[in-house]
């Protein structure tokens, strides 16, 4: 188990770097620090002495890759790739634009992030798996065919119709909940609830119709007939044996979302005043600040491939036999 895990670390490593060579191809090399220079400025305050002292006051005055007036190791040392790029491995993200430690910020709103998306994550696994699991059970049924109907409809209707109607309905005429904002400790509780809610059912059409098409594809399958011939029941069938041979195109699907469980979620955060790390990207994107953005990426493409080693090692839980290949 212990080789197994080794080997996918292994494997992961070499994907992290080049993801941070593209993003910084992309930052760097395609648009260069002098555009970022004429963008942050504006047009009418592009001189050439204003982009000089805008790249030098945020450490972009250096060669991208090699410094040939340096000597030995600080030709590679003193350069944008290794001050703002690989920095990021030791999880050194500088300062953003306004001057704060991005590094700070990031710790800092991660929990307001996670305050919303692990209970979305949680209670939209399990509403999903159990409707999904009902429609199966009722099979060529109305309960069935309106399961279906009912997760279209949602499936097309916009998560943006779900924020602003949750909004208008529960806040705005019910009263029951906050429209946004945040608080401390247990006060943060009344101002989750809309998220959570509008989370979990903008999500519902497509997750449960997955599971629904999984579970089907299960129920197709010889070891189904097996268990039917040996005179089980339905539910024991369905409930025991098929939805534990599901679980790895399960876990493929959960895998998805845990970059979100740090990142947050982008409209979510926005629109109910959540202080996470998705308002933080969008601020960031709206005022053009490269260094947060580049962060950013880094750390969902770092959470994404700790998530896909986390996915590889439930799989050998699940089953067994994967760890031999």
């Amino acid at each position: 188990m212990l080789n197994y895990i080794i080997r996918r670390i292994l494997y992961a490593i070499p994907i992290l770097i080049g993801v941070n060579l593209i993003t910084f191809t992309l930052f760097f090399v395609v648009n260069t620090p002098d555009d970022m220079a004429r963008m942050q400025l504006g047009i009418k305050r592009v001189t050439p002495d204003a982009i000089a002292k805008w790249k030098q006051e945020r450490g972009y005055d250096k060669p991208l890759m090699f410094n040939g007036s340096e000597k030995g190791i600080a030709k590679f040392t003193r350069t944008i790739f290794f001050e703002k790029s690989a920095a990021m491995f030791a999880f050194h993200f500088g300062q953003a634009d306004d001057g704060r430690d991005i590094g700070r910020e990031i710790k800092t709103r991660m929990m307001p992030s996670l305050a919303i998306a692990l209970p979305v994550f949680v209670l939209g696994l399990g509403v999903y798996i159990v409707a999904a699991l009902i429609m199966v059970f009722f099979r060529a049924t109305y309960v069935d065919f309106v399961g279906v109907v009912l997760c279209v409809a949602l499936m097309s209707i916009s998560s943006l119709f779900y924020i602003i109607g949750g909004q208008f309905l529960i806040s705005k005429l019910w009263h029951l909940v906050p429209i946004s904002g945040y608080g401390e400790g247990l006060n943060a509780t009344k101002f989750l609830v809309l998220p959570v809610i509008v989370g979990v059912i903008s999500a519902a059409g497509s997750n449960t119709r997955w599971y629904r098409t999984i579970f089907l594809e299960e129920m197709g399958k010889d070891y189904v007939r097996t268990a039917r011939a040996k005179g089980l029941p339905e539910s024991i069938v369905l409930f025991r044996h098929v939805l534990n041979n599901a679980m790895i195109p399960i876990l493929t699907g959960a895998v998805v979302v845990i970059p979100l469980l740090f990142l947050g979620s982008l409209l979510a955060e926005s629109f109910f005043g959540i202080p996470g790390l998705g308002s933080y990207t969008i601020d960031a994107i709206n005022s053009q600040d490269f260094a947060v953005v580049r962060a950013m990426v880094f750390l969902g493409s770092l959470l994404y491939i700790f998530g896909l080693i986390l996915t590889d090692i439930s799989y050998t839980l699940v089953d067994p036999r994967i760890r031999l290949q």
